[in-house]
Formats: C-alpha cells, sequence, structure tokens
C-alpha cells in the first residue's frame, strides 16, 4: 500500500478542473436531434451538468415535458455516452492557471486526486487525452463505489484509493454535489465561482469562493496548514 501523502487536494472534473461543458452538450443535441427534439439552450443544458450522464439526459427531455422509463433513460443515456466518447476533448480545456495551481501545490507537497460524477471510464478517457492522468494519485468516477455525491463516502473512498487520511483533504468543487459531500465527510471545501453550479454557489456554504485558480495554493496553505494543528 502506498504511502499516505501528507496533503491531498480532490478535484471535481466537469466545470471545476476543466470546461467540458461544449463537448457535453454538444453529445446531448445529436441525441434530442435523433430524438426529433429541439436542441438545449447550452446555459440551461450546463446546469444539467455535475449528476452523470443519466440525469443530464432526463433533464434536458423534462425541459421539454417528456418522462423517460427506466429502459428509454438506458438506452439514450448509453447513446449519449458514446456520442461523447468520440469527441470527448475537441472542445474541452482546462480553466485558466489549474496547471500553474497544480504546480505550487505539488512543490508544497500536496498530492492530487479527481472525484466526478462522471463515468470513470470517461473521466480517465479525458484526462488520457488531456495528458493529466499521471498527475492524479486516484481517478474515481460516479461508478467507482457504491456511493456517489452528494455522498461524503465518494470523497473519503476516493482519498482511500489515494493512500490519504481525511484529516489532510482539500475537496475543490462548483456545484452542490461536490459542498454537500464536503460537508457530509467532514473535510473543507472551495468552490469555484464559474462553474456549472444551477444555484448561487454561496448559498451553498462552502469553506471558501475563488474567482480563479490563481487563489488556490495560498488559499490551500491555510485551510490545510502543511503541519496539522
Amino acid at each position: 500500500m502506498m504511502n499516505a501523502p501528507a496533503r491531498l487536494c480532490i478535484f471535481d472534473l466537469d466545470g471545476t478542473l476543466a470546461d467540458t461543458a461544449p463537448d457535453l452538450v454538444a453529445a446531448l443535441n445529436r441525441v434530442l436531434e435523433e430524438e426529433g427534439l429541439p436542441s438545449a439552450d447550452f446555459t440551461t443544458a450546463r446546469a444539467f451538468v455535475g449528476h452523470g450522464a443519466r440525469v443530464l439526459i432526463e433533464r434536458a427531455h423534462r425541459a421539454h415535458g417528456i418522462e423517460l422509463d427506466d429502459q428509454k433513460a438506458v438506452d439514450l443515456t448509453e447513446r449519449f455516452v458514446s456520442h461523447y466518447a468520440d469527441h470527448i476533448a475537441e472542445c474541452t480545456v482546462l480553466f485558466p492557471h489549474v496547471l500553474a495551481a497544480m504546480d505550487t501545490m505539488e512543490a508544497d507537497g500536496w498530492q492530487f486526486s479527481i472525484c466526478t460524477n462522471k463515468r470513470e471510464s470517461l473521466a480517465r478517457q479525458l484526462l488520457a487525452e488531456m495528458s493529466l492522468t499521471h498527475r492524479f494519485k486516484a481517478i474515481c468516477g460516479g461508478d467507482t463505489f457504491a456511493e456517489r455525491k452528494p455522498s461524503g463516502q465518494h470523497i473519503l473512498k476516493t482519498a482511500d484509493a489515494a493512500g490519504a487520511g481525511e484529516a489532510r483533504i482539500l475537496m475543490i468543487g462548483d456545484s452542490a454535489p461536490d459542498v454537500r459531500a464536503a460537508q457530509d465527510a467532514g473535510v473543507p471545501v472551495v468552490a469555484v465561482s464559474f462553474g456549472y453550479s444551477n444555484e448561487p454557489i454561496a448559498t451553498l456554504n462552502p469553506t471558501a469562493i475563488i474567482s480563479g485558480f490563481d487563489e488556490l495554493p495560498g488559499l490551500a496553505e491555510q485551510l490545510v496548514p502543511a503541519k496539522a494543528a
């Protein structure tokens, strides 16, 4: 078993580490087009992101007054995943200053993991295509464990997969599942103001909010000091 890192920063993926919405919405609209439905408005559809592919599909259809039965939801979700996987990094980019922040934090002894409600296979594919896999001790998706965000177990089990203890964790996210999971796990959470939350991020009461990743290294040092108190 690997040695526990002194401090572990766990990132959400969609809307936090990377701006994945263009590729997600494009795949969603491909499915809607195949179903004879109008394309989803980009801003509206972006707010559906963060709960996994099936919820994205269900919410997009609900916006058209359509409630999907279980089998239809499964079929459309698989079709969406296929379209998305084919174009997963076509328009996706990292948010500004992500890599610089990680470099600074890594020099200060931080290690990193991913905890996302995206399928693990898709998260791994995206990170591989962006040449980022090697930066993370663990990459855990919404289907990696029995629980997923907003359950705190998703974060704690991601930390276990990375060999970390919960007292040394910092969670970074953009929406309710991230903040609530961190609160459930009892770990500090930094929310980004530029993500995909469909509600004002401050109303979720995260530990702190940043408007850019250039703010993260200094804040991380305050929230999880190099030496535990």
